[in-house]
């Protein structure tokens, strides 16, 4: 009985102590939100919002909208029409709200990284790590300078967040219905899809089973004719329906142009975190049709060999996808690879496999120190050029990519020296029968 109880105050005062962590946090983040000069100085920095997230660029097409001109015939709108209707209508456009909107919104991602922590530990009540978990989120650089700034990939990671929790919850529709309204907003997280369909098919859902590579192979013929294509024909009715009301927002189609092939086509070559622009400002015209099928290809192949090698295991298979996605996109901003350093939390089994986590985390904090430095001097002093700026980028994507090369390693060497130790075992098991028979 005293165990019993015991354990219940334990489980209170660990739930307490996560809804005082987010409490806390919301609470100076509002503050913090509501600092003039901090918000307008962020707002137009190229590091923390992209051409197709800036809170700036919504602004001006929603002025557009509301005096019946199409944001999409000038060539400076990409966001979706969706971001029209909701903030046109539900959502007053004012700094305020806006403010209030962007810092909720990380406080709902945070706790529903707790609860793909939680369905991932096979517990619905709170655990001693819950709240490392959601700070691990609300105080990731990486995610609250573009939420300060109001930059649209917040509430993109927020709905990120809410697909994969509500797809280990087991609930499938609701969690296909977020994945759809992320992909319209954000036509780059298509690369989620099919991580996000294994998740939900998966006899063991989300927990971790890395170190049971031969677990719940989702892959076979009969289970995707049964479980895998039901669910892609309703996430396509979703998308269906979502692209409808774009259109009917719009008015027309020039939205998709704009906004689903932004991405592959690469209009805007505002220089942002990411590779490509620098690539193709300095390419001829004629050579740029091929590389971008090349850049947008290479993006794509990651898909099939991670969600063919971790079947055993999709939500890990979605971390990795998530840090590729960050590291190679058009038009990344700092939120995307924050969300991926923000899930890495959920994963300690692989701490330990781990082969060079100082390195990684000595080149993210050389590139945040590079980044805004090298764009100071080349925007703002003119002592540099744009090679210095993309420099500083290649940086970051170097400490990107070791980051999920290293999660990759990490995740491969729990499956193999689980192996090599029970096969030890049964070595030592078997001498022993040989000594027993002598």
């Amino acid at each position: 009985m005293s165990a019993t109880t015991r354990t219940t105050t334990t489980t209170k005062g660990l739930g307490v102590s996560l809804g005082a962590t987010l409490s806390t946090i919301t609470a100076l983040r509002i503050c913090l939100a509501f600092t003039k000069d901090v918000s307008t100085y962020l707002q137009y920095e190229q590091l923390l919002s992209s051409p197709l997230t800036s809170y700036t660029r919504l602004q001006e097409g929603l002025f557009l909208f509301n005096h019946d001109v199409d944001p999409y015939s000038g060539g400076l709108f990409y966001h979706s029409p969706l971001y029209l209707s909701i903030f046109s209508t539900i959502i007053p456009n004012s700094r305020f709200i806006a403010s209030l909107l962007w810092t909720f919104a990380d406080a709902l991602g945070a706790w529903a990284l707790v609860q793909i922590w939680r369905a991932r530990q096979g517990v619905s009540s709170p655990t001693s790590r819950d709240s490392l978990v959601a700070v691990s989120y609300l105080l990731n650089p990486y995610t609250l300078l573009p939420s300060l700034a109001l930059s649209t990939s917040s509430l993109e990671n927020t709905l990120t967040l809410l697909a994969i929790m509500l797809a280990s919850q087991r609930l499938h529709s609701p969690s296909l219905l977020a994945l759809a309204l992320l992909i319209t907003l954000n036509p780059s997280s298509i690369l989620l899809l099919a991580p996000v369909l294994l998740l939900l098919a998966h006899p063991t859902g989300p927990k971790s089973n890395l170190a049971s590579p031969s677990t719940g192979s989702v892959l076979t013929t009969p289970l995707l004719k049964k479980t895998v294509l039901p669910l892609f024909a309703e996430f396509f009715a979703y998308i269906a329906v979502l692209v409808g009301a774009s259109a009917l927002t719009s008015g027309g189609w020039s939205w998709v142009g704009q906004n689903v092939f932004a991405g592959v086509l690469l209009p805007d070559l505002t220089p942002n975190t990411g590779l490509w622009w620098y690539f193709f400002t300095e390419m001829f015209d004629h050579f740029r049709p091929f590389f971008l099928m090349v850049f947008t290809m290479h993006l794509l192949i990651y898909i099939a060999p991670i969600c063919v090698k971790f079947q055993h295991d999709p939500l890990f298979a979605t971390l990795l996808l998530q840090g590729i996605l960050g590291t190679f996109k058009a038009y990344p901003t700092l939120a995307d690879p924050g969300l991926f350093i923000a899930m890495v939390s959920v994963f300690p089994e692989i701490y330990s496999h781990l082969r060079h986590p100082i390195v990684t985390t000595l080149l993210h904090i050389h590139a945040a120190l590079l980044l805004p430095l090298f764009n100071h001097l080349w925007l703002a002093h003119g002592a540099g050029n744009a090679n210095f700026f993309y420099a500083s980028t290649l940086v970051f994507a170097c400490a990107n990519g070791a980051g999920v090369l290293d999660c990759l390693w990490a995740g491969l060497r729990v499956g193999i020296e689980k192996l090599s130790t029970g096969e030890k075992a049964s070595e030592d098991v078997e001498e022993e029968w040989t000594v027993v028979q002598e």
